[in-house]
This record gives structure tokens, sequence and C-alpha cells, in this order.
């Protein structure tokens, strides 16, 4: 097996040499299988949010408080990112991510039939725990699949099936919330998760090229303070968007005053953005190693704040939903490529780092947009809820990168 060999603090560490393999039929249909798994995780996520309305009257509960379930999910993330990740550093990948994706057709399950609050909170921890992992492992095999140099793009398409998620899961599954109930659209994506499984085993790879790595190889790159930075970036400049994408429901039904029918509509337009803002980011990620951040944040303050100045107007408020999504996920390539690049012996981590750091703004945005509301400032006042985590976020990229410049 070719490999190739990097310098990591004193120790050599040999990492597979990806071999591109795209141009063929097999190729592709390893990527669509690893775009599936992430379209379905992507799904379950954003439709919770979709759906935040019938579980809190389901369950009588009012809902800043029913963000809780979509908290868990996020912390879920959080948690077993790193943890999943390294408790299967030697896993082969493709061994990891059957096991992965099983886990979360449970969590599922679990979902489907919880009957109160905690039990749901519970079932939707258990359903974040694979997320960061399967992004992290799923990244790997992408790269290795697409070839050298193409880190940026290879994630944005393991990243796709997420995006396109936002397009056509979750509004669907909003939609088959409002007919059908809550429970049949987490019964939904644990069926279409089923299939993404078995996409997954039949075609992946089989190859010692994708054996995962010793655990101590993997954690040696936590040691690293840039890294951290990175995460911190990530961390609070994406939580504005989940600071809106949380509240979406009420802000059309009640901010604008536009029927429910219009929820799934405004999802599919968020969920547009950002799928054009991942592709983009991902061509950015491999050819600039900064503007995807820079540009991503820039727009996304100026969005916020039209939003919360007249996000009740409909002319702004679906533009500034496409423009919000595309800006913030133009991001998130570059932190991924920036992560690796820090950290190439552990790019497995270095994935689902990436994944956690997000879906930890996904806590923090829907408990800053839950805290504002709850405050009395409305249903727009997620929005600089969201401007302030931003700005931090660019605060920090901007300190870090100054940083950099002054040791060199």
């Amino acid at each position: 097996m070719t490999t190739q060999t990097l310098l990591s603090g004193d120790a050599a560490v040999n990492i597979p040499k990806p071999v591109p393999v795209t141009s063929s039929r097999a190729g592709s249909l390893a990527l669509f299988a690893l775009a599936l798994g992430s379209f379905c995780i992507g799904t379950s996520e954003f439709a919770s949010m979709g759906i935040i309305q019938l579980f809190s009257a389901s369950f009588g509960i009012e809902i800043p408080q029913a963000t809780n379930a979509v908290t868990a999910y996020a912390l879920g993330v959080v948690i077993g990112a790193p943890a999943v990740t390294l408790a299967a550093a030697r896993l082969n990948r493709r061994t990891l991510l059957l096991a992965l994706m099983a886990l979360f057709v449970a969590g599922n399950l679990l979902s489907a039939v919880a009957t109160s609050l905690p039990l749901l909170m519970a079932a939707r921890f258990i359903s974040g725990l694979p997320q960061g992992a399967y992004f992290g492992a799923g990244a790997m095999v992408a790269s290795y699949i697409m070839g050298p140099g193409q880190s940026g793009r290879a994630f944005a398409i393991v990243l796709a099936g997420l995006t396109i998620a936002t397009i056509v899961g979750s509004p669907l599954a909003t939609f088959l919330g409002q007919h059908l109930g809550w429970r049949e659209t987490y019964l939904a994506v644990a069926a279409l998760s089923g299939l993404a499984l078995l996409a997954i085993r039949q075609w992946l790879p089989r190859t010692e090229a994708l054996n995962g790595a010793p655990i101590a190889q993997e954690l040696s790159a936590l040691r690293k303070g840039q890294l951290w930075a990175v995460m911190a970036v990530a961390t609070t400049g994406i939580a504005s968007l989940f600071a809106i994408y949380t509240f979406v429901g009420p802000i059309v039904t009640d901010a604008a005053q536009l029927a429910p029918a219009v929820i799934p509509v405004a999802l599919a337009i968020f969920g547009a953005g950002m799928t054009v803002g991942n592709m983009v980011g991902g061509r950015l990620a491999d050819l600039y190693p900064m503007r995807g951040i820079v540009l991503g944040f820039g727009v996304s303050l100026a969005v916020l704040a039209a939003l919360g100045v007249a996000g009740q107007q409909p002319w702004v408020l679906f533009p500034a939903l496409f423009i919000l999504g595309g800006g913030l996920m133009a991001s998130i390539p570059t932190m991924q490529v920036r992560l690796t690049t820090l950290a190439p012996e552990a790019p497995s981590l270095m994935g689902a780092m990436t994944l956690a750091a997000c879906n930890l703004g996904n806590a923090i945005g829907a408990w800053a947009g839950g805290v504002t509301i709850d405050a009395g400032f409305g249903l727009l006042s997620p929005a600089w809820a969201g401007f302030a985590l931003t700005l931090t976020g660019l605060v920090i990229f901007g300190l870090t990168v100054l940083g950099t410049r002054r040791k060199a």
C-alpha cells in the first residue's frame, strides 16, 4: 500500500495516499452512499426544528422549553464526535460508518416512540452521537476517493447531503409532521436511514487503506492551540444560523403572520441557500485559505441586522434566509481544510471536530434565541443574538490571523 509520510511533532506519521477513483462508477456510487447518509442525518436534525411546534403542543410545553430537544441532539453531536471517533480509532472507516448508521436508525426509532420531553431529549441525544464521527469518517473516505488536493470538495460532497436535506428532506418531514404527526416524521427518517445503511454496505470500497489509526496519533492533534482557535471560530460564527433556523416556524406564522403551510417553503429557501453556499465554499476552501470565512461571516452579519429590523416583512425574510444559509455554509469547508492542514495525522478526528463545533454552535444558537424570546424581546430577537455570536467568531478569527502573522 502506498503511503505518504508527514511529520507530527517528533514522530513520523504514515497516512494512506489517496487514490482517485471518481471517474469510475464505483467511486460515484460510494460518494452517493455517503451523501445519502448525510441526507438522512440532516433531515433528522433540521426536521426537529420544523416540527418543534408540533411536539411542544403534544407534550403541553412552551416552544422555548421544547428547544431542549434540539439542544440535546446538538450536545449528542458535540460529545459523540470526539468520543466515538477516538473509541473507534482503529476501526476500518467502512465498518465504522455502518455501525454509526445503525445507531442513528435506533435513535430515530426511539424518538418516534418518546412519550415525554425528557424521553425525547434522551432519544435525540442518542441520534446525535453518530453525526460528528460519521462526517469525520465520511470525509476521510471521500478524500481517499477523490484524490490529493481536493479535501475541501470532498468534505463539501459529504456535507451536500445534509444541505440538500434542508431543501427537500426537512420541508417534506415538516409537511409529513403537519399532516400525519411528528412521530411519523422520525419513523420516516429511520426507514430512509436503513436504506442508507444498505447503500454504504454495498458501495463503499473494502480496502485496508481506510483502516483506522492508533488513538495516540489522533489525540496528538488536540495539543495544538491553533486547532482550538478554529473550533472557537466555527462554534460562535455558525451559531447564528441555528439561532434563526430553530425559530423559523414561529417567525413565519407569528412574526410575519403567514400560514403554517409556508413554513416548509421557508425551510426550503433556507436550505437552498445552504446548498449553494456549501458548493461555493468547497471550491473556495481548496483555492483560498481564508476567503470563505471572511466573506461568509461578513455577509451573514449584514443579513442578520436586516432580519432583526424588518424580518416580519416577507420580502425581507425570504431573501435573508437564503443569503444567511449560503453565507454561513460557505465558511464550513474552509474550517475543515484548516483543521486538516493543522492536524493531517488525524483526518477523521478533524472532520468530526468540525461537525462538533458546528453543533455546539447549534446548541448555543438555539439557547441564545430562546433566551431573547423568553426575555420578551420578540420573535425576531434571535437575529440579534446571532449577530453578536457571529461577530464574536469573526473577531476571534481576525485575532488568530494577526497572531499567526506576528509569529511568522
